[in-house]
């Protein structure tokens, strides 16, 4: 009797011992750029509902991802801001290749803070950005690493305005931060993607960078070559009818054919 007792506690302990592991297989851990954050919590609650599977997602730049999954940080998912650190992740084999595709696109866009008396610039061939600036900063993403930055130099370069402008950047770790620096009143001007911008109520748009002064503004998606066996329908949530009108709410440009 007593032996069937302990046999039947041991029991008991060795699932309770396990039972987590098994929760745990129901979690995702998604690794995004910084300027998805609040379409992809939508997406995420959505999904979620849907199957039963909790989302968690990590919010950085696409550099500082990329090297993190490098690392070994246990992520399933990789959402980049541009194919430059998706090309990084896959040439170093911590993405699985077959499970790519450019999911997204945006543009990138010249802020002010709300209250600011800088309105309506044109920007083109030629355009005064570090007049415009005047003695204040310009904020962007670091324009060596974060793929907001990239666009933004790559965008100034072709327009003839990055050289006079350079001294007056800020360089922020991510977007999210250069945004934030703007909406302070830290910085007098920024360059974000259209979607921050839309988020942002302490700031406003003030131009928008012609599509041809910068590389196509892609969002690359794919699971990573440790990623759990849910991942595959995470990534065909991302495609759906339901994701879209997200993603389209925010201001993203889908570059895919949805599903159902």
């Amino acid at each position: 009797m007593y032996r069937l007792a302990g046999l039947f506690a041991f029991a008991v302990l060795w699932g309770s011992a396990f039972s987590p592991a098994t929760a745990e297989d129901k979690t995702l851990t998604v690794f995004a750029a910084a300027s998805m954050k609040n379409a992809l919590d939508d997406i995420d609650a959505a999904f979620t509902a849907r199957n039963g599977v909790k989302v968690n997602a990590s919010y950085a730049a696409s550099s500082t991802l990329a090297k993190q999954i490098e690392q070994g940080a246990p992520a399933d998912i990789f959402v980049s801001a541009d194919t430059d650190w998706m090309d990084y992740a896959t040439a170093r084999k911590t993405i699985n290749e077959s499970t790519r595709s450019n999911l997204l696109g945006n543009s990138i866009v010249l802020i002010a803070p709300k209250d600011s008396k800088i309105d309506n610039v044109t920007i083109g061939q030629g355009f005064d950005l570090a007049k415009l600036a005047g003695d204040g900063k310009i904020a962007t993403g670091d324009v060596k690493s974060v793929p907001v930055g990239k666009y933004a130099k790559a965008a100034l370069e072709k327009l003839g305005a990055w050289q006079a402008a350079e001294p007056k950047f800020a360089m922020a770790e991510s977007v999210r931060a250069a945004l934030t620096l703007v909406a302070r009143g830290e910085a007098n001007l920024g360059i974000v993607y259209s979607t921050d911008a839309k988020v942002e109520p302490g700031v406003k748009i003030v131009g928008i960078f012609p599509a041809d002064s910068h590389p196509a503004i892609i969002y690359p998606v794919a699971a990573t070559t440790t990623a759990k066996g849910e991942t595959s329908d995470y990534l065909a949530f991302l495609r759906s009818t339901v994701a879209k009108t997200i993603l389209e709410k925010y201001g993203f440009k889908f570059l895919v054919s949805p599903t159902t």
